[in-house]
């Protein structure tokens, strides 16, 4: 499968291995899922690590958008006011799911002007935010430039994740804002492996005729 061609299988292989020997923090880093993961929540999924220790792993899924769903049906149905809103920033944006964990608690990943009550900051440029202050400055003045709005997370335990990525169910790369924010949902996956020189799409052809 993918033989002679440059980041094979067997490439991303030999370099998860390294994973065994070297203690990662994957922290502000994205997942890329694997052709060949096919559980049905993370399948062609990309996952920002929000946080990585000893104790594990949790992050967000950005690429999966929940239907029928939108920032402006959240803000409406936790009745936020709407007296300060800008009529010019667009709320008709997707929420995503963001995990099989705790499905009805909220998180929004933002950029990094200003932070809320109980904001942490990921990198220098991005904040996770879970409370309530956050969506009431979406749609005013005070919304930071990037926003992203999530149901429930992503979580690994000690050393699941490690072992998961010896076991080739993951890509990593360092995260970027773009594919965070800005890239369109269904080109993140593709986009996210592009970023290593990886194309996806190309190896899940080959997979599915291996």
């Amino acid at each position: 499968m993918l033989r002679d061609q440059p980041n094979t299988g067997a490439d991303v292989a030999h370099r998860l291995s390294l994973v065994k020997h070297v203690r990662m923090n994957l922290q502000h880093h994205f997942l890329i899922a694997m052709p060949s993961l096919q559980d049905p929540f993370f399948k062609r999924s990309v996952v920002y690590i929000c946080e990585h220790n000893e104790e594990g792993a949790m992050g967000l899924i950005i690429n999966k958008p929940m239907e029928n769903l939108t920032v402006d049906g959240i803000l409406k149905k936790l009745k936020i006011a709407e007296e300060n809103r800008d009529p010019a920033i667009n709320l008709d944006k997707p929420v995503f799911s963001g995990g099989p964990l705790a499905e009805d608690r909220g998180f929004i990943l933002h950029s990094a002007q200003r932070t809320f009550t109980s904001s942490i900051r990921v990198s220098d440029n991005t904040v996770i935010t879970t409370s309530r202050d956050v969506l009431e400055a979406i749609g005013t003045a005070s919304q930071p430039d990037h926003v992203l709005v999530a149901l429930g997370y992503c979580a690994w335990e000690k050393d699941q994740l490690e072992n998961e990525l010896m076991e080739n169910a993951w890509l990593t790369t360092p995260a970027n804002s773009n594919i965070l924010f800005q890239t369109p949902i269904s080109e993140r996956w593709r986009e996210a492996a592009r970023s290593i020189g990886v194309d996806i799409h190309n190896m899940a052809s080959d997979a599915g005729h291996a």
